[in-house]
Formats: structure tokens, C-alpha cells, sequence
């Protein structure tokens, strides 16, 4: 095999294929990247690990058509550091030399055979705007788990149906959702799957790549999705678990209602919370036209912030993990944001407000409180 191409496209072809393989991979070969130049003007970049795929194609200019397997984060590191001039790849027997400019790598490669075959894309489901996807997978991933001990936290449940896409994410302290329409390819039944939250968040950030549409696929009788765009495609096996049944938390009326602005309780909260240990609370004390910020104590130190309100309903005072409320207000993408209220004690829910003065229906985090001392 002897190609020519493109740094920048080769570099982030390469990266975005190793970003899915493991870190310590059980076999060899699935820490590799398949590299394959048989046919036509463009390379082909794949990696699979028998969880998550990723394949891309860059153009390229292909002196001898072949296949190599090389270590997918050498590789990765090698491309990202070589200098902005076009790279040449050459297999000779056990070997690739990589040559840019005046830099040279020569690295072993893995026997291809020894390679799986990528599984081939499920039945197309649908389509949605690249970066309406985006947006609404980094709204919900945030409230994902992270504890792999309970699988069912850590995946993005994604609900079917004819006219609506429905993305819920937990992980029993905070939930996120976002609702949206999309453009069903088939006539479907209604259904839901559960996804890997971090394989949906990183492949959403850059499967959208010029604007353009992101592509489902599912075989859900086979627990695999498929999600392609652009010139990549990325298949996930689906979590075999039982996501928790959320709506029933969902308060379906409110006593207490704040419209505030975004960026100023932001940065107030990140200021109090200085003084707070790592876990403990911020109390928001909310009244007739204020919103009065606290954390701390008089052992490790005080700290207290006023800011304006628009408050309907009683005085409240209500205490959250400061990191949870910051990520939920971070994911609201407005500038003005609601908190509904019930008790003091039950979980408050936080939506956006449109530019017309009006809160958002499509996307809400909901956050259980801290419970106050006495």
C-alpha cells in the first residue's frame, strides 16, 4: 500500500476513530485502526472494539491499493503532531513509514486478518439536523451516571415514535429530557432503546461536522444503533437494562415559580460555593423580588450573594449541590432560565425561557434538593 494525503484530514479522521477504542484492550488488534486503501480516491479509517465502531473516509491519492492495522493512538498521537504538509503512507512487509515533510515514523504493523469485520449498519429510522442532535444529546448527557455497578444510569434513553424524539438521562440525583421533532424514515413502531450516554455525547459532537443531517439506524432485536453523517458512521451495542421510570417524578403542577437570569446565578453560585466542601450545599433563600445565595458556615468560612428575582407564589428556601445546579443551568443554552417549585423538599425543575418571554416546553432538568440542617 502506498498513499498520499491530506494532514489535517488524515489527522482528524485518525482521531476521531481511536477516541471509541479501549485504553487497555483485551486482544491487541482492537487498539488498532484499520486503514484501508482498495478501492478508489479515499482511505477508509475503521476501528472496533465489538461494542462501538467508527469508520471514516478522507480523499486520498492511492499509488498501491492495500490494508494495513497499526496501534490507533500511536497513530493518532504521529498525525496530530505532524506539520501542515501532506502525509505519505507506505506499507513495506511488517512495517508502515509515515513520512511528512522532513518527519518520519516507521511503525509495526498487526496482522489484518486477525482483524473483525465491522457490523454492518442497522435499517435507516430516521434523520435529524446535525446540530439540533448535537445540542440535544450535550443537554441530556450531562445528568447521565458515570458508576458503571449500575448500568441503567449510565445510558441516554431514546424514545421513538412517529413524530417526536424523546432523550432522557439520570443518575438518581438530577434528570435531564429534550423533546424535539425529526424526520421518521420509516413507518416505525413506537419504541425506545438505551444508548451509551458517552458514546452518544462524542459522536454527536462531531457527526454534524458541515451542517449536516445525522442519520439513525436501529435494530433494536439486535441491540445495535447506528449513527452516521457526513462522510462517518458509528454503530453502539445498547444497554441490556431497565432505564428507571422517570415520569412519574416529574412534578405536574408548581406552587412556586423564579424566572432569573442565566449568566449572573452562574457565576453568583460559583462564587459561594468557594466556601463549600466538596458535595455540600448552596441555600438559595428566594423572596418577594430576591434571591439570597449562601453556603458555607462559620467553621470553614461564610459566603453570601444577592441577586434580582421575579418570584411568584410564597417565600421559599430551598439547598442544592452547587456542581448539579451550575450543570443544570449551563445546559439550558438561554439566557433566562425558570426554577419551579413545590415543597422545599421535592424536586424543583429548571426550563428555559424563550426570547419572547415565554418558557420552553422542549428541554427541562429536574434536581432533587439538598435537605436543609433542621
Amino acid at each position: 500500500m502506498k498513499i498520499r494525503v491530506e494532514r489535517d484530514g488524515l489527522a482528524d479522521a485518525v482521531a476521531w476513530v481511536a477516541r471509541s477504542l479501549p485504553s487497555r484492550p483485551p486482544v491487541p488488534v482492537l487498539g488498532g485502526v484499520l486503514l484501508d486503501a482498495s478501492s478508489g480516491e479515499a482511505l477508509t479509517i475503521s476501528g472496533f472494539d465489538y461494542e462501538v465502531s467508527a469508520q471514516v473516509t478522507t480523499e486520498a491519492s492511492i499509488d498501491a491499493s492495500g490494508k494495513t492495522l497499526v496501534s490507533g493512538r500511536l497513530l493518532a498521537d504521529i498525525t496530530k503532531a505532524l506539520p501542515n504538509r501532506p502525509v505519505e503512507l507506505t506499507v513495506d512487509g511488517s512495517r508502515v513509514s509515515i513520512s511528512c515533510g522532513s518527519s518520519k515514523f516507521s511503525l509495526p504493523t498487526m496482522p489484518v486478518e486477525d482483524y473483525p469485520a465491522l457490523p454492518a449498519m442497522p435499517d435507516h429510522v430516521g434523520s435529524v439536523p446535525g446540530d439540533l442532535f448535537s445540542e440535544a444529546v450535550g443537554q441530556v448527557a450531562v445528568a447521565a451516571g458515570k458508576d458503571d455497578t449500575l448500568p441503567m444510569l449510565t445510558g441516554i434513553r431514546m424514545e421513538i415514535n412517529a413524530d417526536k424524539l424523546t432523550m432522557v438521562a439520570t443518575d438518581r440525583f438530577r434528570l435531564a429530557m429534550r423533546e424535539f421533532t425529526w424526520e421518521p424514515g420509516t413507518t416505525l413502531a413506537d419504541t425506545s432503546v438505551l444508548v451509551p450516554a458517552k458514546t452518544l455525547a462524542d459522536s454527536a459532537k462531531t457527526l454534524s461536522v458541515g451542517g449536516s443531517k445525522v442519520e439513525i439506524s436501529l435494530a433494536a432485536g439486535d441491540g445495535l444503533i447506528g449513527l452516521s453523517g457526513s462522510t462517518r458512521r458509528t454503530t453502539s451495542r445498547l444497554l441490556d437494562a431497565e432505564f428507571p421510570k422517570y415520569r412519574q417524578l416529574l412534578p405536574s403542577e408548581s406552587a412556586v415559580t423564579a424566572d432569573v437570569d442565566v449568566a449572573p446565578l452562574a457565576e453568583a453560585i460559583k462564587r459561594v460555593s468557594l466556601v463549600a466542601e466538596r458535595g455540600t450545599q448552596v441555600r438559595l433563600e428566594f423572596s418577594d423580588r430576591l434571591l439570597r445565595l449562601t453556603a458555607g458556615g462559620d467553621d470553614e468560612g461564610s459566603a453570601e450573594e444577592e441577586l434580582p428575582v421575579e418570584l411568584s407564589g410564597e417565600p421559599l428556601t430551598i439547598a442544592f449541590n452547587p456542581t448539579y445546579l451550575m450543570d443544570g443551568l449551563g445546559a439550558l443554552k438561554s439566557d433566562r432560565a425558570q426554577l419551579q417549585f413545590t415543597t422545599s423538599n421535592r424536586p424543583a425543575l429548571i426550563k428555559p425561557i424563550g426570547e419572547d418571554g415565554t418558557v420552553q416546553e422542549g428541554y427541562l432538568y429536574l434536581l432533587m434538593p439538598v435537605r436543609l440542617p433542621g
